[in-house]
């Protein structure tokens, strides 16, 4: 077997349940080290800083995620058209695809940190974040966000490793920059007396090795997705195409990001204890979603290239077996994260109060994590077929309305957090509800697209 073989996975031939579970196991247990890695930001601080500043760092985890998560979006839209010309073996429109995307990336990363840094103080102030942990938020964020050109081009490169089924380069990739964030956390933070502003300096510097280290990959791989600096410009025909499928893609996450914004805002009404709590659990609860979102990309990819193919019956296959899958490994690390929450609670904070209101945070939102996952589930296989608009539209009204409702009309007449949190669950429900009755409205016209000439 070649080497550009043993690299590549083929996705429209042969067995599928194995290959699903070899595409997404590398790829949540990228997202599950990613999150530990940064959870040591949040543990760190928390253990050598205080709580004010670990409430620092988690009361900007919204804001975070709403400058990351729109092009974060855009990359499965990569993802989608790379997977495509793939299963059209079309190897030209894989390099004007990869060449794309690298320099969307970089670009776009720029945009956002001049943009961000420009808005930083009035978005935390918008939130509410408390007087006291203010300085320490303001100088985490401008920080982070300063790297996001290396942040976006980590995930821009993940997407294209993955349209061929490598999830396992972006991992081994993530690993060496992880262990070197956990060891600069410390030295910042316990050596040199930092606190918000030494984590977030540990997460750029690490965040550019692991960028790096996937750019010298993709600059000496065999396979199709090599990268040579005179292909390097922007296809038009392409980048339209990647925003179309990418652009929904990234406003369904900025969806999630706008209302946990009105959510963050809100805990920070209940004080410092609930906002350490709150950004705990959170950092705990999250490996569970990267279970989910995990299976949903494969699918999205899986998708991609037998829809690329014309293969609708494998397509159908796919779906089945991705969706049974993802609901499986979701319930029982969902059970797992349950049962072990206080030990694990107290690796960030050991504040009685902080413990106790973070593992209330945690059986609220997991007991309930599987409807995340058909949401997930169905969003991806929509975008596989290059549907990203009405998962997109289906959030903006299920998650964010709801939530937003919630806030500004149960949560302000009955400020609990017991009864804050009930908002993520119910959001999902109303969510997923409408997502599969979609799906099944338009799943006849889905196939009919990518039959072969003549099979109708």
């Amino acid at each position: 077997m070649s080497r550009k073989q043993k690299q590549t996975m083929n996705m429209i031939e042969g067995s599928l349940g194995d290959k699903i579970l070899r595409f997404a196991v590398p790829l949540a247990i990228t997202g599950i080290l990613q999150q530990i890695f940064n959870a040591t930001d949040v543990a760190v601080v928390g253990q050598f800083a205080g709580k004010n500043a670990m409430a620092a760092v988690g009361s900007n985890s919204p804001v975070v995620g709403l400058m990351v998560n729109l092009f974060v979006g855009v990359s499965l839209g990569a993802n989608v058209v790379i997977s495509r010309f793939t299963g059209q073996r079309n190897p030209d429109g894989i390099r004007r695809g990869v060449h794309t995307a690298i320099l969307v990336a970089l670009i776009t990363g720029v945009l956002v940190a001049v943009f961000g840094v420009l808005i930083s103080r009035p978005m935390l102030e918008l939130l509410g974040v408390p007087a006291s942990i203010m300085p320490m938020a303001l100088a985490y964020l401008r920080i982070y966000l300063l790297g996001m050109p290396v942040i976006l081009l980590y995930n821009f490169e993940s997407s294209i490793f993955r349209s061929q089924g490598d999830t396992k380069t972006p991992l081994l990739c993530l690993i060496a920059a992880g262990l070197l964030n956990v060891a600069l956390n410390l030295f910042f933070v316990i050596v040199l007396n930092m606190t918000a502003d030494g984590v977030a300096t540990a997460t750029v510097i690490s965040n550019t090795v692991s960028s790096g280290l996937m750019f010298l990959v993709l600059c000496r791989t065999k396979t199709q997705i090599r990268i040579r600096f005179r292909d390097f410009r922007i296809d038009r025909g392409i980048l339209k195409v990647m925003l179309q499928i990418g652009l929904p893609a990234g406003l369904q996450g900025m969806v999630f990001s706008i209302s946990n914004l009105c959510i963050q805002s809100a805990l920070n009404s209940l004080g410092p204890d609930i906002i350490a709590a709150s950004s705990a659990a959170f950092n705990i609860e999250i490996v569970a979603y990267y279970i989910i979102n995990a299976f949903g990309q494969a699918e999205t990819t899986f998708i991609g290239q037998n829809s690329g193919a014309r293969k609708p019956e494998r397509c159908r296959r796919v779906i089945r077996i991705g969706l049974a899958q993802d609901l499986i490994f979701t319930a029982l690390l969902c059970a797992g994260i349950i049962w072990f929450a206080v030990p694990l609670l107290r690796l960030f904070n050991t504040d009685p109060v902080v413990v106790h209101y973070g593992q209330i945070r945690i059986v609220y939102i997991l007991s309930f994590e599987v409807i995340n996952a058909l949401i997930e589930g169905f969003s991806g296989v929509l975008r596989g077929f290059g549907r990203s608009l009405a998962p997109a539209l289906v959030a903006l009204f299920g998650i964010c309305g709801t939530r937003i409702f919630w806030v500004f009309f149960v949560f302000r007449n009955h400020p609990d957090f017991r009864l804050l949190i009930l908002c993520f669950p119910i959001s999902w429900a109303i969510t997923a509800g409408i997502l599969i009755l979609y799906y099944l409205l338009i799943r006849r016209r889905l196939f009919a697209g990518i039959a072969p000439a003549g099979v109708h």
